[in-house]
């Protein structure tokens, strides 16, 4: 009964505040949704909801003409003498009759052609038109469930956080956003006033203007691929054409209406219509798709874009108003479908400001943005909530303040927290989520595992952590214990994290245990890899020393794209040997190597000797012309394409129990990933690195690079890995090169194969080589498939590897997964 008055509360509050209100259906008194309405001849207007219901504000009692206009329907003009405030307009709209009329058609020329070039030619002058203009954005986005699953992978699912009604079907997310907008060509800057989650305090949502500015101005649109455009400069390469109709707007426009169809399956492109105004040749609307294989999204189905325009005289200028972006998924099950609506007024096309001060602050949240109430949402708010949308506020946001009580919390971790047998192998979690604190060990079965120096051995690891502000700031204890049956040796470490914020990324780490290690840091090869090659294959690549170690650090951002972090550790090294031969599958001509990577045929050699010493790491990441959203007590960084990324790491061992151990590396590292729009991703990987005065340092101070000879990645570090290259074959302590460079075609080339194009593989290349002091280089090439799978599930990469050194060559398959 509470849930209702307060329901009826704000209902009431809501209506109350709106000035004009009404819906907006058409001739079958179907409802019609995104109706962009405005007051004639400014830029105050708003957008119909879902169920076709408006609200617009206004600021006193006058005469109004008010405009409704809806792509595909004729242009509705209201005029109206407004003495006493609320006042109700319903309209109802027409569809607009499209006709194509008699036109001499050119054996030699499709109408549409014609009209499509033209507009190609026009496409860089309106793209580059405006220098700068301001304006009020609002976003909604709701994303529904429908008939959602009890059960996955055999875990009970629960409600969703209250999410769900009795047939398992509701509201996921409901969001929405309302800032100002300021645009300096060729860069958007977004300033959040207001941001609410329905069911979430918090309020921080990442709807934003730049996620949804799907300009067909420009030659590709950015949806996860790059979709090139009807009008881009190649588009007859990419699309056919046809001249539905034409009609007249309301201010005597001639508009053409062209379908665009896609000349290949799966290219990255968009089916749909495009509304363009004769002899301007501007963009009046877009009513386009794009679905979930071309985008390669795999739980999209179809994502539906529309655009509507309006003609500002005064500026000569098209503008958009409203756009509206629908979409359905299904994927393991789950299925659904949601929208995200945006509404752009009260432009300025002539604005007053200064160059910001920080061109790479391209988001920032106002203070108190996500607190705002009720009231203000009613007031403000462009676009009316549905009946179903104001219910699940009102719900999701009662659920929330139950859920977070301690009584409830309580009861829920109580039940969770309950031992079960079946723990004692698979592992066991304690929450305590009222004091946000969480504790967890593994399960036996997950540690179980095998290699030549421990023989069989099981690993427990224990997790606790206590959050604050939202996991912005937090405290992380980790540990874990080793048992060797075959050498009855235990070992064991401990490590604690802990960050002070998510705006500089503050974090100290202290560390301390003792462990087997392998010889190179990046830890090559997985346990699990390396157990299976070993019991089944007789081929044991991992190599390992043992470490006892005491470590503290720290690191954190000092300004927008320079990052440091540094670390000083103790280190004591001791050499272990193969203490073990056994394997379930043995091969006739093949044996287990040494634990010596320097001989591996010699099963009493050491690779060094042992010592200890104490070690430090300086690493400083500078990352150009980054990007950054700035929420409350959080900064988000994104990567700017057009610009490299660039490491520095600088090692010291010093106070070596053995002197010529003692060291000084510096290492360099540049990397970009280059999107190269419609030809799909270059990415590079170059590292360089010396060894300065010594170079006998310990075999465990080396520069190795990763190999991998098991043929099997999961990892995806295809660009800092070698896919035919032994683990250790060109570890080195002198100076050293090492380059990966690989281009994902996203279809570019296979997508225009007949048949092929069909199965939506993409096709990659790529050259990785190392170059050192005292060695002949190594190079290897590979092409590749990803994007492998059935149907949505496409995870798989395959890739043919072909190596070169010493004048020989030598071939594999590369089987990996690629998300």
């Amino acid at each position: 009964m509470k849930n209702i008055v307060i329901s009826f509360a704000l209902l009431m509050a809501h209506f109350g505040q709106s000035q004009i209100q009404g819906t907006v259906k058409d001739l079958k008194g179907k409802p019609l949704p995104y109706v962009n309405i405005f007051i004639e001849n400014t830029y105050k207007g708003t957008t119909s909801n879902e169920d076709g219901q408006y609200e617009l504000n206004i600021s006193k009692s006058s005469n109004y003409v008010i405009v409704f206009q809806f792509l595909g329907y004729k242009t509705l003009t209201k005029e109206l003498k407004i003495e006493s405030l609320p006042h109700r307009l319903d309209v109802v709209m027409e569809e607009e009759i499209i006709d194509l009329k008699e036109v001499v058609i050119d054996s030699q020329e499709n109408p549409a052609n014609r009209i499509i070039r033209a507009a190609i030619a026009k496409r860089k002058f309106y793209l580059e038109k405006l220098d700068a203009f301001t304006a009020d954005f609002y976003s909604k986005g709701v994303i529904r469930i429908v008939d959602a699953p009890e059960k996955f992978m055999g875990q009970e699912l629960g409600d969703f956080d209250g999410a769900l009604d009795s047939t398992r079907t509701g509201i996921l997310y409901l969001s929405e956003t309302m800032s100002k907008i300021k645009y300096i060509k060729p860069s958007l800057f977004e300033t959040v006033t207001a941001s609410k989650i329905s069911g979430n305090s918090t309020g921080i949502n990442f709807n934003s203007a730049m996620d949804v500015d799907f300009n067909l101005y420009n030659n590709t649109v950015s949806i996860n691929n790059d979709i090139i455009s009807p009008i881009a400069d190649y588009a007859f390469n990419y699309y056919n054409y046809n001249l539905e109709g034409e009609f007249y707007d309301d201010e005597g426009h001639l508009i053409h209406k062209i379908n665009i169809i896609p000349k290949r399956e799966n290219d990255r492109v968009f089916s749909g219509s495009i509304f363009i105004v004769e002899d301007t040749w501007a963009l009046y609307g877009i009513d386009i798709k794009v679905n979930g294989s071309q985008i390669q999204i795999p739980p999209a189905d179809t994502i539906r874009i529309r655009q509507n325009l309006t003609f500002d005289e005064t500026a000569n200028q098209w503008l958009l108003r409203a756009q509206t972006i629908d979409f359905q998924y299904s994927f393991l099950g789950f299925e659904g479908d949601g929208s995200f609506v945006a509404n752009y007024t009260n432009y300025n096309l002539n604005p007053e400001f200064f160059e910001p001060k920080n061109k790479n602050e391209v988001l920032v949240f106002e203070k108190n943005a996500n607190k705002k109430d009720d009231s203000y949402w009613g007031d403000k708010r462009p676009v009316p909530l549905t009946k179903e949308e104001s219910k699940d506020y009102v719900r999701r946001d009662s659920i929330e303040t139950k859920r977070s009580s301690k009584v409830y919390l309580d009861s829920i971790d109580q039940k969770n927290n309950r031992f079960k047998i079946l723990d004692l192998l698979t592992g066991y979690s304690f929450d305590d989520s009222y004091n946000k604190k969480s504790f967890s060990i593994s399960g036996p079965i997950e540690g179980i595992q095998f290699n030549t120096v421990q023989g069989f051995n099981i690993s427990l690891n224990g997790n606790f952590t206590k959050q604050y502000n939202d996991f912005k700031k937090f405290i992380s204890i980790t540990g874990g214990v080793n048992y060797s049956i075959e050498t009855n040796r235990l070992r064991g470490s401990l490590a604690s994290r802990y960050r002070f914020n998510a705006l500089n990324d503050a974090v100290l780490i202290a560390q301390f245990g003792v462990k087997t290690e392998q010889f190179n840091r990046s830890n090559p090869i997985s346990n699990l890899h390396n157990s299976i090659s070993s019991l089944l294959f007789e081929r044991n690549f991992m190599k390992l020393y043992d470490k006892q170690f005491a470590k503290i650090g720290y690191g954190m951002e000092v300004f927008n794209g320079l990052r440091f972090s540094t670390n000083m550790a103790y280190e004591n090294r001791k050499v272990l040997f193969n203490t073990t031969d056994h394997t379930i599958r043995p091969i006739d001509g093949l044996s287990y190597t040494s634990n010596n990577p320097l001989d591996p045929s010699s099963m009493g050699s050491a690779p060094f000797a042992n010592h200890n010493l104490l070690r430090f790491d300086l690493d400083i990441a500078i990352r150009f012309g980054e990007k950054y959203m700035s929420y409350p007590d959080l900064k988000y960084s994104f990567s700017n394409s057009d610009y490299p990324k660039l490491y520095f790491n600088y090692t010291k061992g010093f106070n070596s129990s053995i002197s010529a151990y003692n060291f000084d590396h510096l290492g360099a590292r540049l990397q970009q990933e280059i999107n190269l729009k419609t030809t799909g991703l270059l990415n590079y990987n170059i590292l360089a690195g010396t060894f300065f005065d010594n170079k006998t340092v310990s075999f465990v101070d080396y520069k190795h690079f990763n190999g991998n000879l098991t043929h099997v990645n999961t990892k995806g570090n295809y660009l800092s890995s070698f896919k035919n290259l032994g683990y250790y074959d060109y570890s080195t302590s002198n100076d050293y090169f090492e380059y990966h460079i690989e281009h994902d075609f996203k279809g570019y080339i296979l997508g225009k194969i007949p048949l092929i194009n069909k199965l939506n593989y993409n096709l990659l290349v790529g050259l990785h080589g190392i170059a050192t002091e005292s060695q002949t280089p190594y190079r290897e090439f590979n092409i590749g498939l990803a994007n492998l799978g059935w149907k949505k599930y496409r995870f798989l990469r395959i890739d043919y590897v072909r190596s070169y050194v010493n004048g020989q060559t030598d071939q594999a398959l590369m089987f990996g997964l690629n998300f």
